[in-house]
């Protein structure tokens, strides 16, 4: 069976011209999506995905329909391909059932492991930058020692969690860790 996939990332947006292509191309069952194929949770595309069998042909406009990395886009593919799927972006001249369509996913599996070969050495030069620099890893304390120790203070004066909370605009579940932070400490010093 030969399903068509269309989306658009906004509500206002429109599918007829892709709706159209799928219908020339001979789709019998097109699902349609107003999402950001930023989102990995898209509903309609997960169900499409299920109910597609080996032998049956996926086909879109074009391929940034389907997914916005290279990454998703290949592993997507790859899954096709162990399934017995074939794959048609209309736009981009791709179709998997063909020798030259094969060829290009291939293409795109290299494209996509470089893609990550060069994000991951980008980050390793970033934290060893950073470090060059004095810079530690993660974020910023929120609050400095003195503050830490201020609101230890008042909860040993008889303040409440809630009221140091307050007093300190500290997240309950930070003032926890503080407390927690702080025992841990002063059981070391015993």
């Amino acid at each position: 069976m030969i399903f068509g996939y269309a989306r658009v990332s906004t509500r206002n947006q429109n599918l007829d011209m892709q709706w159209d292509e799928l219908k020339q191309f001979g789709c019998e069952e097109i699902v349609t999506e107003k999402e950001s194929g930023a989102k990995k949770d898209r509903v309609e595309l997960q169900s499409l995905l299920g109910k597609l069998r080996k032998g049956d042909t996926l086909v879109v406009y074009k391929l940034d329909r389907l997914g916005r990395t290279m990454h998703q886009l290949v592993n997507l593919l790859q899954e096709f391909h162990e399934k017995g799927i074939h794959f048609v972006s209309i736009k981009d001249g791709i179709d998997t059932s063909t020798t030259m369509g094969r060829f290009l996913f291939h293409i795109f599996g290299a494209m996509a492991e470089m893609e990550r070969e060069v994000i991951n050495e980008r980050v390793v030069s970033g934290v060893a930058a950073a470090k060059a620099r004095g810079r530690e890893g993660g974020r910023k304390k929120a609050h400095t020692p003195q503050q830490i120790e201020g609101m230890m203070e008042m909860l040993e004066a008889g303040k409440t969690k809630v009221e140091v909370c307050e007093m300190f605009d500290v997240a309950r579940a930070t003032l926890y860790r503080y407390i927690r932070e702080n025992e841990n400490n002063t059981a070391h010093v015993k």
